[in-house]
């Protein structure tokens, strides 16, 4: 059984970077979690979400320029991502911008990252 007190919001930045170096921690072992850790996993990202919204409002974010950065913050390239896109033409054309991500490829990269989908929306 997890152990852990989730907290129902986040009030400082010292709170919010404890638990993003925890939620990091529990990504790097995601495919051990027990199923309560990934959902306590799920519900940090949404937690840290909320904050990082409401105080680094991120003003001409675009769901392009949030998987841009998803991607640099993973160090993945564009070949890493045929699994979401299914052909090098298609993760092209996403990667460069020529192409808005789908409901689909969005749910796929919501998993690989562990965010909510609407964020490449």
């Amino acid at each position: 059984m997890l152990a852990r007190k989730l907290p129902a919001v986040i009030r400082t930045e010292e709170e919010n970077e404890r638990l993003i170096a925890e939620l990091q921690d529990l990504d790097s072992r995601y495919d051990q979690l027990t199923p309560e850790e990934r959902e306590y996993a799920e519900l940090l990202g949404v937690l840290i979400e909320v904050f990082e919204e409401a105080n680094y409002a991120l003003e001409g974010s675009t769901p392009h320029s949030r998987f841009l950065s998803l991607m640099e913050e993973h160090g993945l390239r564009q070949r890493d991502l045929l699994g979401v896109f299914g052909s090098r033409g298609i993760a092209s054309e996403v990667v460069n911008g020529k192409r808005a991500i789908s409901k689909a490829q969005a749910k796929k990269l919501s998993e690989l990252f562990h965010v909510p989908a609407d964020l490449f929306l």
